[in-house]
């Protein structure tokens, strides 16, 4: 079997992976069409089809081609091309964080993300362990300690780029890292030591639940219920509440026969 050209598997992986697609004969020899009721039709010449399935990256099943893992996995590493091997085993999304000067759009690697996985698991009534705004907050926790620098580096960095310039040995950091570093700083102060830890160690260094729990000797189950509570108070520390008008403050006690005094 002669393989296809790159450009024309990634087509039908792209097509199929949208969901699993008919094969319809044509009175052609040389062509199929493959038909989704929700996307269309695609044409695909026969040896395409037949190099996808014999190299795992498709199924074929009741006469309907789907695309497989490894399809999926061959996809992420043609697209990436400055690293493929990371693309291989990365599971990217983008995500909008808030800070000061807006909304800002930021690439989150969900194969890497404690709090991801987290999103994707559902309990016992079918709901996320942790709902949109909790990882939305985790998220702007962990990108601020990413831009601030504060991951303790291994070894000597010889190299350093893009965080500043040399001034009498001394690195000076950049404004935006230095206004990362301040914002971690107030949130971990408003959320209190009792939770900022579990909050650096699920959000910042992407330890598992299991992992922060015989670190800490804490029960076991005990991590998701308390990261929970850390990231509520995390996310009312960046999305206060609305300020309530207070009743008026009592300043004097009097009886029903009092008048005030009105002096001249």
């Amino acid at each position: 079997m002669i393989e296809p050209a790159s450009k024309e598997i990634a087509r039908l992986l792209r097509f199929i992976a949208k969901g699993a697609a008919e094969i319809v004969e044509t009175q052609s020899f040389d062509r199929l069409v493959l038909e989704s009721s929700a996307y269309g039709t695609i044409s695909a010449t026969p040896n395409v089809v037949k190099f996808a399935l014999s190299q795992g990256l498709g199924a074929s099943s009741n006469g309907k081609v789907s695309i497989s893992d490894a399809g999926r996995t061959w996809l992420r590493r043609l697209e990436c091309t400055n690293d493929p091997y990371a693309g291989q085993h990365r599971s990217e999304a983008i995500i909008a964080i808030a800070d000061a000067s807006g909304s800002v759009r930021v690439r989150s690697n969900d194969a890497e993300s404690p709090l991801a996985m987290l999103r994707k698991r559902k309990d016992a009534k079918g709901l996320p362990l942790i709902n949109d705004e909790a990882f939305t907050a985790g998220e702007r926790l962990r990108s601020d300690f990413t831009l601030g620098n504060l991951m303790p580096s291994i070894g000597v960095n010889w190299d350093v780029t893009g965080s500043g310039s040399r001034a009498n040995g001394v690195l000076e950091i950049t404004d935006a890292a230095l206004a990362a570093r301040q914002r971690v700083e107030r949130a971990l102060e408003a959320v209190g030591p009792e939770l900022s830890g579990v909050l650096i160690d699920v959000c910042c260094f992407l330890k598992g639940l299991e992992t922060v729990e015989r670190e800490r000797q804490w029960p076991v189950r005990s991590a998701k219920l308390i990261l929970k509570t850390a990231l509520a108070v995390l996310d009312r520390h960046y999305h206060p509440p609305a300020l309530t008008r207070r009743s008026p403050r009592i300043i004097h006690w009097g009886t029903e026969d009092y008048r005030p005094e009105i002096r001249s």
